[in-house]
């Protein structure tokens, strides 16, 4: 035997000494053909899209409590207002509510 490559097209992950040897002992030689794997894993987009389900989560839960301390804030001010009256500074009187019964 020499030391060239065996005639023939075989599998670029055969080595030529296997071949050699599977042919001295008789042995059959199992090509197994493995497909790649093709596209991208799930994993691979599910992790943004969690990333970003948490993040809009957040930004709706700090809007809520944003409008929920302006209607507070709003709540507040129209109760003081009803309750001191005019204020006067100077001899400007700004009135801050109106009257409910007239």
């Amino acid at each position: 035997m020499n030391d060239r490559e065996p005639p023939g097209t075989l599998a670029p992950h055969i080595p030529a000494d296997l071949y050699r040897q599977a042919q001295t002992t008789g042995r059959p030689i199992v090509i197994v053909h493995t497909t790649p794997q093709t596209g991208r894993p799930a994993r691979a987009y599910l992790i943004p899209i969690v990333i970003t389900g948490a993040c809009a989560l957040g930004l709706i839960g700090t809007i809520a409590a944003v409008l929920a301390l302006i209607e507070y804030a709003a709540h507040t001010a129209a109760a003081v207002a009803s309750a001191a009256g005019p204020i006067g500074v100077g001899g400007l009187t700004l009135k801050l509510a109106r009257s409910k019964g007239k």
